[in-house]
């Protein structure tokens, strides 16, 4: 099977509605807000690693604790409302982190243009550079305060960190088509440009497809993952994330 052939069929069987229900989009998907939306896939990306049945069961923790309306809840957030977070924890983000993300977003909406309007801004100081993009974004997402600890839940590709999780949530925003999975909302923002997420299996199935050299899964590796994926599709190099994600190489 050629290589084109196998990422578009796997795309197909992958990027449909069918896919959310086991998958941490189907977080976000819970809300027709957009700023729901926005805080909803971004604390459910911060939390994306290990189990998937974990993830879900704890993201959902989270809009739990934000009385199932996030975006009402940072807008009205009272220092007495951070108590109800303690004790939550996943893997190493733990109830501090939770109150110091939670805090920043809040910050973010009540004092400025929520998460899209710094990732737009971001994204037009560094000259269409993804890599500088992120970084400020995450510099802006944690403002004046040191964020300490908390800081590694957000990785900066300015450190060569392949900053999967984040690349994912920019697809999540980013990306639209008909297949009904991505949301589409930051319009603004060229899917020409996006950065492919890249982890343990996908970067596995890149390499078996023989459209990844880099033997480290870094920011590195990340760019060159998208390069090989633009050949297939300029327009849109991350649609196939889902042919990496359920790319059985191996067995096909």
């Amino acid at each position: 099977m050629l290589i084109k052939e196998f990422l578009e069929s796997e795309h197909d069987r992958f990027n449909r509605p069918d896919f959310i229900c086991n998958d941490p989009i189907s977080i976000p998907h819970k809300f027709s807000k957009k700023e729901d939306r926005e805080i909803a896939g971004f604390l459910t990306a911060t939390i994306s690693w290990g189990q998937r049945i974990t993830i879900l069961k704890n993201a959902n923790w989270l809009m739990e604790l934000m009385d199932g309306n996030p975006y009402a809840f940072l807008l009205q957030l009272k220092p007495r409302d951070l108590d109800r977070f303690e004790g939550f924890v996943h893997r190493t983000f733990n109830d501090v982190d939770c109150v110091y993300f939670i805090k920043c977003l809040s910050r973010l909406y009540v004092y400025e243009d929520g998460l899209h309007g710094l990732f737009r801004k971001s994204f037009l100081d560094s000259d269409m550079d993804f890599g500088m993009a992120i970084h400020r974004f995450r510099s802006g997402f944690f403002g004046k305060n040191l964020p300490g600890r908390s800081a590694k839940h957000f990785s900066d590709p300015m450190s060569n960190a392949a900053a999967k999780r984040i690349c994912m949530y920019l697809r999540w925003m980013v990306r639209k088509d008909n297949r009904g999975v991505d949301f589409g909302i930051w319009n603004d923002i060229p899917t020409s440009l996006l950065v492919c997420p890249l982890d343990v299996h996908s970067g596995r199935v890149a390499r078996e497809l023989g459209i990844l050299h880099r033997k480290q899964n870094d920011w590195k590796a990340a760019i060159e993952l998208t390069e090989s994926l633009r050949y297939f599709d300029p327009k849109d190099p991350c649609r196939f994330d889902y042919s990496l994600f359920g790319g059985g190489v191996s067995e096909r």
